[in-house]
């Protein structure tokens, strides 16, 4: 993208809506995007971080008035200027207050889009973390009224769950000027927030209003950072930040927005759902569609719904591209084809069509999606098997009329009807077997065609047989009896093709099952281990909560969090990884194993006696 473009913004009825136009920049990338959102009060400089993320001068717009430049959320898709493969999404929020505007409610729901799409928030703000600058950060307390963890009505605690699922926090203060000292000592950047945000004792009102900004951004976000900025120009210079040259701004400010450029870069994580589901431009552009229209809708955005909602469209999308990747691998097979070249073929375009499915699928409950998968692959590998008999039957009728037309000929001229007929018939006609035998890409039913096609010329030649004078009775009799064991020995090879086509196809099947439940297996494991890293990653965050409560006298506070950190540990260390999803291949393997097979495709199609799926016409081999 050579410059932002909005991503939400107020339509006519002045409800939030999505602009098409940056969902189809969205769509496309196939990267892993970090997401990175930077909230705070209007005019306090926060198009110029973003831009300076960007790398850029100029890019989101910085206004130099008293008035509100950006409104809605603006996005910039950048190449991850550090992660090779992932892709950098930069979204600028209108600014929180903005007088003109006086719609809190406006304000609640884009703070609250921020923290749901980033992977990392940036708050914004100007002068120092006192007292009035957490005020104004009131839209951390109305979180829990904004957006839900649970699925299902009446949960309880689960506010204490969005340390789980929330994005890191970065409290950038901008125009500092204090010493960085507390009770004469120097402190860190980091250290001034955590003195910002400690507690205070007592259960008076003044005091629990004091304390709910500090305790839930304590409690929602898994890691906190400061920085602090001074200010960058004098004067009427600070209206005109993106034409100044870097010489003319302070060189402090210059540092540090290095460092806080650096920082980002480098801890920002990849955005995830809840579950540890990475979410690359198209999942991306599904949630932020799905989180607008829930608020439009006048409902409360779910993380739980959302995941349910994503995974409906993702699995959908997952099962249709495999299901074409499949189709594509195999229409480019000739027919007919053999039956190891068949066979050959579908296990790699299956095995492909399995690994995309993993690939773009997730939470797929029950393995539902999966399951239509196998389905389906089955029934157009059944479509398949059942055109390439038909092709391989009417190439090797076609081959045997024409092999044969010079019989018929002498049929007509009464060439056999001579004494000694019959030798010349039988002569022409092992010339005909043998010329066929040699002839290439058959298919699957050249025996059981050239098996019709004696059994059609059994009464020919009978009557040849019987009408050759030259050769006598006991020669006759000598002539039928081969004539028959050579019949025999054709029908033996023919139901022995049956025979080994049947066996190919339980090998097909039980390999199709075999490679289903290996890739399922790799995906549960990736699933898996997904999970507990957003459980450690939370159990870290709370574990440092707790310390820093009691460091602070807050025993009892920091005993009520031992219930949170035991049910984590409890979830992380409950099993291992091959143990649970051994336990579940064992649950839904027999399955997708019972899934209908390509034999019941096959025999459902010639009770029915459906034609090829494909034109009847033989495709010829290049």
């Amino acid at each position: 993208m050579e410059g932002p473009v909005c991503l939400v913004g107020n339509g006519a009825d002045g409800e939030l809506q999505v602009n098409p136009a940056a969902l189809a920049i969205l769509r496309p990338i196939a990267q892993p995007v970090v997401v990175v959102s930077i909230v705070g009060l209007y005019r306090t400089g926060k198009s110029y971080l973003m831009n300076r993320l960007a790398g850029q001068q100029r890019g989101f717009s910085l206004g130099a008035t008293v008035q509100s430049h950006t409104k809605g959320i603006w996005m910039w898709v950048l190449p991850h200027p550090r992660r090779a493969g992932h892709a950098l999404v930069l979204l600028d929020t209108e600014g929180l207050g903005d007088v003109e505007k006086g719609d809190t409610k406006n304000d609640t729901w884009i703070f609250s889009l921020a923290v749901l799409l980033s992977s990392t928030l940036v708050y914004n703000s100007k002068g120092t973390i006192d007292q009035y600058a957490l005020d104004q950060l009131h839209f951390v307390s109305e979180l829990t009224d904004h957006i839900k963890v649970k699925a299902q009505a009446g949960d309880e605690g689960e506010d204490t769950e969005f340390v789980r699922f929330f994005p890191g926090f970065v409290w950038a203060v901008r125009d500092f000027t204090l010493a960085l000292e507390i009770d004469g000592q120097q402190v860190t950047e980091d250290q001034y927030l955590e003195h910002a945000l400690a507690l205070k004792k007592g259960a008076g009102r003044k005091v629990m209003e004091y304390n709910l900004p500090r305790q839930c951004i304590c409690n929602f976000f898994p890691t906190r950072k400061c920085f602090l900025f001074v200010q960058p120009a004098a004067g009427q210079d600070m209206g005109r930040l993106d034409s100044l040259p870097p010489s003319a701004l302070d060189p402090r400010f210059l540092e540090q927005t290095r460092r806080f450029c650096d920082y980002v870069f480098q801890h920002a994580q990849a955005k995830t759902l809840k579950g540890g589901i990475p979410l690359d431009g198209h999942r991306f552009s599904s949630l932020v569609q799905s989180y607008v229209d829930t608020i439009r809708s006048g409902r409360v955005p779910c993380l739980d719904n959302a995941v349910t909602a994503l995974a409906a469209i993702e699995n959908e999308g997952a099962l249709q591209d495999a299901l074409a990747h499949y189709e594509a691998g195999m229409v480019a097979l000739p027919l007919p084809a053999g039956l190891g070249e068949l066979s050959e073929a579908h296990g790699a375009c299956e095995a492909g069509a399995l690994q995309l499915f993993m690939q773009r699928s997730f939470k797929d409950e029950g393995q539902a999606f999966q399951k239509r998968l196998v389905a389906g692959l089955s029934e157009r590998y059944a479509e398949i098997l059942a055109n390439n008999e038909a092709v391989s039957e009417q190439t090797c009728r076609a081959l045997l009329d024409e092999l044969s037309a010079a019989m018929r000929q002498n049929l007509s001229a009464g060439v056999y009807s001579q004494p000694g007929g019959y030798q010349a018939y039988t002569r022409d006609q092992n010339l005909v077997v043998q010329n066929y035998r040699e002839k290439p890409n058959k298919g699957v039913k050249a025996e059981e065609a050239l098996e019709q096609f004696l059994a059609s010329k059994k009464a020919e030649a009978e009557a040849v047989l019987r009408a050759d004078n030259l050769l006598t009775e006991a020669e006759k009799q000598v002539a039928e009896e081969k004539q028959k064991a050579e019949m025999l020995e054709q029908q033996q090879k023919a139901a022995l093709e049956k025979q080994l086509q049947a066996e190919q196809l339980l090998k097909d099947e039980e390999r199709s099952h075999q490679e289903s439940v290996r890739q399922l297996e790799a995906k549960l494991a990736e699933e898996l281990a997904s999970a507990r890293q957003e459980a450690e990653r939370a159990l870290a965050s709370k574990m440092k909560e707790q310390e820093a409560l009691l460091q602070k006298g807050f025993a009892e506070k920091a005993r009520l969090m031992e219930e949170e950190i035991s049910g984590l540990r409890r979830e992380i260390g409950s099993t291992s990884t091959s143990e649970f999803v051994s336990r579940v291949i064992s649950t839904i393997g027999e399955g997708l194993k019972a899934v209908t097979s390509v034999a019941d495709y096959l025999r459902s199609r010639r009770q029915q006696g459906r034609a090829p799926s494909k034109p009847s016409k033989p495709q010829t081999r290049k």
